[in-house]
């Protein structure tokens, strides 16, 4: 494995690219009406933030890193469609705002740099707005990049720019400050004000929690039901006799919350036998809690196996958890058959 791939000048590379691409999202998400009217269509805000965002990572990337491999969740084709115009121009409005003599092909050609099929040994994986749905409510969601080498996250970048960083304010409410993350294997996780110039002075190292049996537990989930089968967490959680507090919010920032201690345990429970977990949406969020200490694996406490190409294919489900917790967890879904209800 390559050093200077993981180095931290990589890291510090990588999180400006990803604060200037949160930037211009909190931009787009501000101004989700007009865009709605402008191109009379209630989701297009968060394409628009997608497209955009992908061409900067992408655009960034390629220029500073010289050229690198990348898998992103979209491509230029749909913008490239007869009736896309509104689109398209919004989303090249968006991106001028981090490259201001860009033109509308550069923008298209730089989304399309993210093509990468993710068979390489390596390569990077970007979900530019993960949390759809957070987004259009105004509340969490996360630009997400992460760095897999040899079948293994090395590198997470993650920027959440309506995440506290002051963590006693309220999770599921949007903050002008703003929080990013980024995490090398085995050297640690660190948390940023989004706001804030990057350097060693203003990062702070983060810490998971440590569960004491018979504690009261902090649970972490979806907003939005159909992302996991909240019935098996309630049957897990009632199996092991724990009183818990359940906290809800969208995107991977869920990975940020155990990882900061604010949350002791994610849940993602599979909805069904057929579905398969993108690596986009895990990769970044998965280091930064473990290299913050807690330990993330699929329902059968396997470790999430991202040399699979797009799926974690291996895998079924997600469970993040503080230690003294998650072999709990993993135990009470073996004892409970959970696992085999969702085998494909």
């Amino acid at each position: 494995m390559s050093s200077m791939n993981t180095s931290p000048e990589t890291l510090k590379t990588a999180l400006a690219i990803v604060a200037s691409a949160s930037h211009v999202a909190r931009v787009v998400q501000r101004d989700l009406e007009n865009i709605r009217q402008i191109t009379k269509d209630d989701r297009s805000p968060v394409t628009v933030a997608d497209f955009a965002v992908q061409a900067i990572v992408g655009m960034e990337l390629n220029e500073r890193l010289g050229a690198p491999l990348i898998v992103g969740e979209e491509n230029a084709d749909a913008l490239r469609q007869p009736g896309q115009e509104a689109v398209c121009e919004a989303v090249h409005q968006a991106v001028r705002r981090h490259r201001p003599d860009i033109t509308l092909d550069q923008v298209l050609d730089a989304i399309d740099l993210c093509n990468h099929d993710a068979k390489a040994s390596h390569y990077w994986t970007l979900d530019p707005i993960d949390g759809t749905k957070g987004f259009l409510r105004g509340q969490q969601y996360a630009i997400a990049l992460g760095l897999i080498e040899d079948g293994q996250v090395t590198m997470g970048i993650m920027g959440c720019p309506n995440l506290p960083s002051d963590h006693a304010l309220p999770l599921d409410q949007a903050d002008d400050t703003g929080t990013l993350y980024g995490a090398i294997k085995d050297q640690g996780a660190w948390e940023y004000e989004l706001n804030t110039e990057l350097s060693d002075k203003t990062r702070r190292s983060i810490r998971a929690g440590t569960y004491q049996t018979g504690a009261d537990i902090r649970t972490c989930g979806s907003v939005e039901k159909a992302h996991s089968k909240q019935s098996d967490t309630q049957r897990i959680l009632e199996h092991l006799q724990i009183a818990s507090t359940p906290v809800r919010l969208d995107s991977q920032c869920k990975y940020a919350v155990v990882a900061r201690n604010q949350a002791d345990a994610y849940f993602r429970m599979p909805t069904s036998s057929t579905y398969v977990e993108k690596i986009w949406d895990h990769a970044a969020g998965s280091l930064i809690a473990t290299e913050a200490g807690a330990i993330v694996s699929d329902i059968l406490g396997q470790p999430l196996d991202f040399s699979q190409g797009w799926g974690l294919t291996s895998n079924r489900g997600v469970i993040g958890a503080v230690p003294g917790l998650h072999e709990q967890i993993i135990e009470s879904i073996e004892k409970l058959g959970i696992a085999e209800t969702v085998k494909a």
